[in-house]
Parts: C-alpha cells; sequence; structure tokens
C-alpha cells in the first residue's frame, strides 16, 4: 500500500483536542467531565493563591449539563496582543500553550501550567462564554467547540473586577453530560480548607442548594473532618500541624488514630495529587526518622519486636499541601509531582519539626509510640496467620488449593481469569459453562465479611475470604507479591439484582481495602450478567435491568411482534450455553473495569456507605429517597 506526504495529516487550532481528548482530560468518562471544571476553577483559585481574589462561585445550573465558575479576581486580560493582533481573552480561550503563567510576574505559584486548560475546556464544549469586568466596562465573548462566535463584546460600565465562564460539555465528545453535584461540592469544599480564608460558594439550582465555604483554620480543620469520620484519635490531644515558607511553601497536619490504614491527602498548588509524588515520599521518610529519632533516643524500641515504615504510618492521617513556582506534574491531569527537589525539601522541613512535637509532649509521643509498637506486633501476629495460607504457584502442586476452586488447566497466567461466583448453584453452572483453559471458577458461600475498618488479622480468620486469597496467591500487607498473583483478571460474578449488588460491594470493599494494588494494576472486573431474556419475534435479547429492558423494547419490537420476556432469578438457574453466551465468553460478555478514577471521594464513600458508623448511610439514603423504587 503507498504511504505519502499525502497521508499525512496534521491537526491545527483545537483540533487535537477534540480528536483525542483523552491526551487532555484523561477520557471521556465522569472523571474527564468533572475535569473540565477543575481546570476552570483551578484558573480561579490561581487568582486568589496570588493574592488577587478573596471569593470564588461555582454553579450547577439546573440541567445538569452546564457549570459557571465566577471569581473576584482581576479578569483575563481583554486587550490586544501586540503580535497576534487579538484579544487576550480570545487567544487563551482558542489556542493551546497560552496564557500568563509560563513566566514574568502573572503568577508566583499555580495550578496551570501548559497555558492548556481554559482551551481545552472550549475545544470540549458546545458552548462557553466568557465574561470579564476589569478596567471599569464589562466584556463578552462567546465560543462553540473551540471556534469564535463573533468579536469580543464590550457591554458597558462595571465596578469591580472579575472573571465568569458558563460551559456546556460537548455530547458529541462525552457520552452523558450529567455532572455530580456532590463529587463538584467536596472539591470545592477541599480548596477551601486548602487556601485558608478564601470563600467559595456552591450553588445547586436543580436542588435550589446554596453552601458557603470558608475555613480560618486551613488544612487543621480538614484533618479534624478526616478523623471525625474514621475511628477515634490516639489522643485528644492538638494535631501535629507545620506551616513553612520559603522557595517551597509547605503546610503539613497529621494525628494518629485507632484505625488500622492510613490515610495521606496530598496537593501541590491546590490540585489533589492523587497518585502522590516526591513530596509525598519526602513526608513519608521525615515522619519515619522523626519517629525513630524519638524512639531510640528515650529507648522505647520493644524486645523481640521489630518496627518497619507500614508500622509506624498505620492509623496516620495525613493532609499534605505544598506550594511550588514551577512544578513538574505527570501529565495534564496533574495526579503526581515530579520534581526530585521537593522530596528533600519536604524531608528535611517535616523530620526535625515533627521530632521536636514529639519531645515537647511527651505523653502524646508516648502513646503514639505504644499505638506504633501494637501495630508491629500485630503485623507480626498476621504474617504468622498469613503463612498458612500461602499459595503455591500455579506450576506448583494444587493440593493446597481450596476444594471448593475449580481451577483452570493452564500453568500461564496470561489471558486466565478468576471467577468469583455467589453461591454453589452458581458456580455450577459456571463450571459447566467456562472454558476450562483458561478459566477458574470460586464459589463463595452466602455474603463474605464486610471487611470496612478490619485489621489484616480478622479479615484472615474468616473462612471464604481465606479460600480467595489462597486461591490468589499474591498475599496481602506486607506478604503481597504482584507476581505471585495466579491469574492475570479477578472477576466478580453475583447475580443481578440487590443481594448480587450487595455481595460485589463487600468484595469491593475487601479489595480497595486490602488489596488496593489489584485494582490499581487493572486486574480486578465486575461482570456484568443479565437480569432478562427478551425474544422478539426470532431474535432474543439481553437485558442488565429495568431500563436496559425497556430500552431494547423501544428499539427492537416492531408493531404487534410477540414478545417473551424471561426474568431470571440469579446465575443458578441459567442453562450453562446461556451463561456462557452472556457472561463468560470474552467475545460476547460485558465486564466493567474497577478504577479508582477520585481517591478523595472513593475513601469518603467507601467509609461513609460500609463503616460502622449508622448516621453516614441514613443521610446518604435520605439525601436520594426520590430516587427509591418500590418493588411490590
Amino acid at each position: 500500500m503507498a504511504y505519502s506526504a499525502k497521508d499525512i495529516t496534521v491537526l491545527e487550532g483545537l483540533a487535537p483536542v477534540r480528536k483525542r481528548p483523552g491526551m487532555y482530560i484523561g477520557g471521556v468518562g465522569s472523571a474527564g467531565l468533572h475535569h473540565l471544571v477543575w481546570e476552570i476553577v483551578d484558573n480561579a483559585i490561581d487568582e486568589a493563591m496570588n493574592g488577587h481574589a478573596s471569593k470564588i462561585g461555582v454553579t450547577l445550573h439546573a440541567s445538569g449539563s452546564a457549570v459557571t465558575v465566577t471569581d473576584d479576581g482581576r479578569g483575563i486580560p481583554v486587550d490586544t496582543h501586540p503580535t497576534h493582533k487579538k484579544p487576550a481573552i480570545e487567544i487563551i480561550f482558542s489556542t493551546l500553550h497560552a496564557g500568563g503563567k509560563f513566566g514574568g510576574d502573572g503568577y508566583k505559584t499555580s495550578g496551570g501550567l501548559h497555558g492548556v486548560g481554559s482551551s481545552v475546556v472550549n475545544a470540549l464544549s458546545s458552548r462557553l462564554v466568557a465574561t470579564v469586568k476589569r478596567d471599569g466596562h464589562e466584556h463578552r465573548i462567546e465560543f462553540s467547540r473551540g471556534v469564535t462566535q463573533g468579536k469580543l463584546k464590550r457591554l458597558g460600565a462595571a465596578r469591580g473586577s472579575g472573571t465568569s465562564v458558563y460551559f456546556e460539555p460537548d455530547p458529541q465528545i462525552f457520552p452523558k453530560v450529567q455532572f455530580d453535584a456532590a463529587i463538584v461540592r467536596e472539591r470545592l469544599e477541599v480548596a477551601s480548607y486548602l487556601h485558608k480564608g478564601l470563600e467559595i460558594t456552591f450553588i445547586d439550582e436543580a436542588k435550589k442548594d446554596k453552601q458557603v465555604f470558608k475555613h480560618d483554620a486551613g488544612i487543621a480543620d480538614y484533618l479534624r473532618v478526616i478523623v471525625a469520620a474514621r475511628k477515634s484519635p490516639v489522643t485528644n490531644e492538638l494535631p501535629f500541624v507545620l506551616s513553612k515558607e520559603g522557595e517551597h511553601r509547605l503546610e503539613v497536619a497529621l494525628q494518629w488514630t485507632e484505625s488500622t490504614d492510613s490515610v495521606l491527602r496530598s496537593f501541590v498548588n491546590g490540585i489533589p495529587t492523587g497518585s502522590g509524588g516526591t513530596h509525598e515520599n519526602g513526608l513519608r521518610s521525615g515522619l519515619v526518622k522523626a519517629v525513630r529519632n524519638y524512639i531510640e533516643v528515650h529507648q522505647l524500641s520493644p524486645r523481640g519486636v521489630t518496627i518497619n515504615s507500614d508500622d509506624i504510618h498505620e492509623g496516620c492521617v495525613v493532609v499534605l499541601s505544598v506550594f511550588l513556582a514551577e512544578p513538574q506534574f505527570q501529565g495534564q491531569t496533574k495526579d503526581r509531582l515530579n520534581n526530585p527537589e521537593v522530596q528533600s525539601a519536604v524531608d528535611g522541613a517535616v523530620r526535625p519539626a515533627l521530632e521536636q512535637w514529639l519531645n515537647e509532649n511527651r505523653s502524646v509521643a508516648e502513646a503514639i509510640v505504644g499505638r506504633i509498637i501494637a501495630a508491629a506486633r500485630a503485623r507480626e501476629a498476621s504474617r504468622a496467620a498469613a503463612a498458612s495460607v500461602v499459595r503455591k504457584s500455579a506450576t506448583s502442586s494444587r493440593l493446597t488449593l481450596p476444594g471448593k476452586l475449580s481451577d483452570c488447566s493452564s500453568v500461564n497466567r496470561e489471558n486466565t481469569e478468576l471467577f468469583i461466583v455467589e453461591g454453589d448453584s452458581a458456580g455450577g453452572s459456571a463450571k459447566q459453562g467456562r472454558d476450562r483453559a483458561t478459566q477458574a471458577i470460586l464459589p463463595l458461600r452466602g455474603k463474605v465479611l464486610n471487611t470496612e475498618g478490619l485489621a489484616p488479622s480478622k479479615v484472615l480468620e474468616n473462612k471464604e475470604l481465606q479460600d480467595l486469597l489462597t486461591a490468589l496467591g499474591c498475599g496481602m500487607g506486607p506478604s503481597f507479591d504482584l507476581a505471585r498473583l495466579r491469574y492475570q483478571r479477578v472477576i466478580l460474578l453475583a447475580d443481578a439484582d440487590s443481594d448480587g449488588h450487595h455481595i460485589t460491594v463487600l468484595l469491593l470493599t475487601f479489595f480497595y481495602r486490602h488489596l488496593p494494588e489489584l485494582i490499581r494494576q487493572g486486574r480486578v472486573f465486575v461482570a456484568l450478567p443479565p437480569l432478562y431474556k427478551i425474544e422478539i419475534g426470532k431474535e432474543t435479547h439481553w437485558a442488565s435491568d429495568d431500563d436496559d429492558k425497556e430500552r431494547i423494547l423501544r428499539t427492537w419490537r416492531k408493531g404487534n411482534q410477540r414478545v417473551d420476556i424471561t426474568r431470571f432469578k440469579g446465575l443458578g438457574e441459567m442453562m450453562a450455553g446461556v451463561l456462557w453466551d452472556t457472561t463468560l465468553n470474552p467475545r460476547t460478555r460485558r465486564l466493567l473495569k474497577v478504577s479508582i478514577a477520585d481517591s478523595l471521594t472513593t475513601d469518603r464513600v467507601m467509609s461513609d456507605l460500609m463503616g460502622k458508623e449508622p448516621s453516614a448511610r441514613f443521610d446518604f439514603i435520605m439525601a436520594r429517597a426520590d430516587q427509591a423504587e418500590l418493588d411490590v
């Protein structure tokens, strides 16, 4: 086939953004849709961060598919650019890599670095309207899918200054254009903690709800909220709080709790860094060094027990916020910091300050050390218990595998799958219908243990979860080793009803809290078995729920065609061939890959809905009572 210069396509202007949106916002799902809001909000916060704004407003309009972000900052410049001969505001919204954050005195620190945020939002919006007040006048310019709709208009005299951006994400780009008010609200509240004194107002027009966030104590207030949602702190004393100015401005608040897991919420220039980076590495290193120095100086090391870094981190809740002039983020979504010099800077600031705090608060320090020693002893006990269920590899003897596991015959992990199935009945159908070479079936009896907030030693006491860990082979906690995972994919397969959904959530809780690396590596999936079999004439369709059933009937039913609808009571009543065709066959099945799009929201939801505190679940149910459907 000929291949020449005419086959080369050059994408100009904002066309690359519309052609490959995932490169700029991470995808076109919910996370990417909400990323548009963060881009515009971060620009407003940059104004506040540099002392030019004190109030930000975000309105989610009644349709749920449009947002307005306002600030009382300086206002985007509207004068004509000396080189490009266009208003600066038009260049900013219609040109990649154009902005005031590449140098000069415009911004000392900012979340936007590449000059693509505003233009990306514009490119992916069916309509965007930017309104600016500055120099005594109000100006407005409109765009559609990145293209300017007319010239910049001067509307008249106006007091004050600031910028307002209204945008509607493009349904040609996003399969579902519907913002989640809870996600937006939480992100804004977190921002108000990170920038103390900044007032952020959120308006949800659909619910006629208005909330104002302002926290003069900053991240210390944020730490209290996180700790309050978990188990009680080790002591009731004030937490450790550090605020350090300099080349790298740093704020840290931390407190140990009785919870068995740790929490580290990190931010760079107000942007959440869910994948961590060098600032988190420096924090962990400084924290461990400070605690170890304190233990050694005061001769508190326990006999017969070795304390490691995991013991020190266990139960520790930390909020870390750094502000840098030139942060090096990994990608436009900015979820990981790469600046190498930041690690030593954070380490060097945290270690001496925390060590001094421990020495000045001896009673608190001794309680913390006691909690760390208890964690070390529990870890060693857990390791001893885990040793009794460590799995052999797929090429080793299978005599130690759970008796109810129907393993696959392949000794090569590639393309193998473990289906975790609800009940022996469903397990029987799955065993008959599977591909025996690559698909293993592990039936679980009833609903597994809710592992939210449980120590690893308690998890290992549960027979069903012991069998699951045995089948997986990768271990848990300190003994976790991804290389020992016996299957390429782990697939949760439960009935398509409320009980099945509950079992799936319980299993997801286990994986999220105790085997999170499997989720991060994209190894965990949820199967979507059909709830209905719909026969229309000679054609057969499968519906996953009631809405899917109605959609199929509307789309495929013609006139008075005969329709037979069968509702499956569970996977166990499906014939093996049907289960293969609809749920097991890689060519025809539907799988959802489990991922963590927003670690802040995920952690909160998991704690609220699966934790021991019932009030959070009550509030969740009452807030969504109007969405409930009676099953009569």
